[in-house]
């Protein structure tokens, strides 16, 4: 069984378009859009909303179904499933509908999607057959079917004329969709420099106890290209340490045979952004050959950063002093942001931020200078009772502080044990995955290689 259809919902939860439904009911879409603003009013959060929700059928004589979503900018993405189809299924077509979307306009909003109304609706006919099941996702092959929009094209649009194979394929008029053998790549691509950019992403999720230890961490990566070579290229692509990645998911252009052979990534790439590969940084394959047998202990990534919270709850009150600093010695911190949620009721908020020694000096700033000396600053959101601590860059060995307090309406406040870092570094992975070298054979030119790493954290340390 496929998927029943797809929903998109503006952030009032109205709808904005649908693809056709296999359902023969016309109300079944209304029940999951139902659902979904129903369950959106009475959770205290859009983002406490469960992923996938229960909906009862309209009739008795109809089967219940499950409504999954995704929010994406101002808009909400709904995949009504029902029957013995796996969840994982829908979520799995919407993240690729919205990469296809972003390919098409860029940003993905409900303005856009209101102004390109016609080239969505073509996308759902293109990429759901009528059965439900995945047709066409490639961005590269949908190019030639539906066109991108642009101020020509609606110009030929409205003069009537139709040059799609002509301008989209490539190749002049004979060239049409599907014309190349290749599913992901088109023929005749040209380039006037031939260049190829990898980007390599990690994100660490950890948890830390009271006392500083990590409890448990796991780090998820993946591999974007840019390609902008002309032919058909066949790339190798080595790298020095291999054995870091494990659990990998490779896009359908690497051929499988040679990376279980050889952990070499052999592969023709698509024209265009395309994500390579992704992957889970496994620390103890590299650390297994010297006999560590502790695999709890060989499992966990360092975290780049130390917390330690003083929070003293007193009658009708919190007190806290909160200090952050550095662990690493050669990069900084960027985008770093510290969230600690006081509880109900909590009001009268009063912080000062300063800066400790390491990275340059000692600066103490009051929270209202705080902004233009440190680059530090805090807000207080009452309707979530969250306070967020905001550090545009923390430089290698710094340390900083956030001191304050709050009175609650409770006699006895109840704040949140934990407290959630967030930060992102760049030229860094935590891996330390490098690439060794490109080879690109089938054509004649040496191509432009490049490549950098960009890690970001969520680390919940709990006091």
């Amino acid at each position: 069984m496929g998927l029943d259809g797809i929903i998109i919902l503006d952030n009032l939860g109205r709808p904005i378009i649908q693809s056709g439904f296999r359902s023969s009911t016309t109300a079944y879409p209304l029940l999951h859009i139902d659902a979904v603003n129903n369950a959106i009013q009475k959770a205290t959060s859009p983002k406490d909303v469960d992923p996938v929700l229960y909906v009862a059928p309209y009739n008795a004589a109809d089967n219940s179904s499950a409504c999954c979503h995704v929010e994406c900018g101002d808009v909400r993405i709904l995949c009504p499933i029902s029957g013995d189809v796996d969840p994982l299924v829908g979520f799995a077509f919407m993240q690729t509908f919205i990469d296809i979307l972003r390919e098409y306009f860029g940003t993905v909003s409900a303005a856009t999607l209101r102004d390109n109304f016609d080239v969505v609706y073509q996308l759902f006919e293109e990429t759901l057959d009528a059965g439900g099941h995945p047709l066409t996702t490639s961005s590269n092959a949908l190019r030639d079917i539906v066109l991108p929009p642009s101020l020509l094209n609606k110009l030929l649009n409205v003069a009537g004329a139709n040059f799609n194979s002509t301008i989209n394929s490539g190749s002049g008029p004979a060239a049409g969709p599907f014309s190349s053998p290749i599913p992901w790549r088109k023929t005749g691509v040209k380039h006037a420099n031939n260049e190829i950019y990898f980007d390599i992403y990690e994100e660490l999720k950890a948890v830390v106890n009271k006392h500083g230890t990590t409890i448990t961490s796991s780090v998820m990566g993946k591999a974007e290209a840019n390609s902008k070579l002309s032919g058909t290229p066949d790339c190798l692509l080595t790298f020095t340490n291999p054995q870091v990645l494990s659990d990998c998911a490779f896009h359908p252009c690497v051929r499988l045979q040679r990376w279980t052979r050889d952990k070499a990534l052999s592969f023709v790439p698509p024209d265009g952004r395309f994500v390579l590969f992704d992957y889970r940084y496994s620390p103890s394959v590299t650390q297994s050959n010297s006999g560590n047998a502790a695999l709890s202990a060989r499992d966990n990534i360092a975290v780049p950063l130390a917390v330690k919270a003083t929070i003293v709850l007193e009658d009708n009150g919190v007190s806290f002093d909160v200090a952050l600093s550095s662990r690493l010695s050669t990069h900084a911190l960027e985008a770093v942001e510290v969230e600690l949620r006081l509880g109900e009721g909590a009001s009268g908020i009063k912080c000062a931020l300063s800066r400790g020694l390491g990275g340059g000096g000692f600066i103490n700033a009051s929270a209202r200078t705080a902004e233009g000396s440190t680059g530090a600053s805090w807000a207080y959101d009452s309707k979530s009772t969250v306070l967020k601590w905001r550090i545009p860059v923390v430089p290698p060995s710094s340390s900083w502080s956030l001191r304050g307090s709050c009175t609650a309406s409770a006699r006895v406040p109840r704040p949140s044990h934990s407290i959630m870092v967030r930060f992102e570094i760049t030229s860094h992975t935590f891996s330390a995955l490098k690439v060794d070298q490109l080879k690109v054979t089938q054509e004649q030119y040496k191509p432009y290689k490049g490549v950098r790493g960009r890690s970001s954290g969520v680390v919940e340390w709990r006091w």
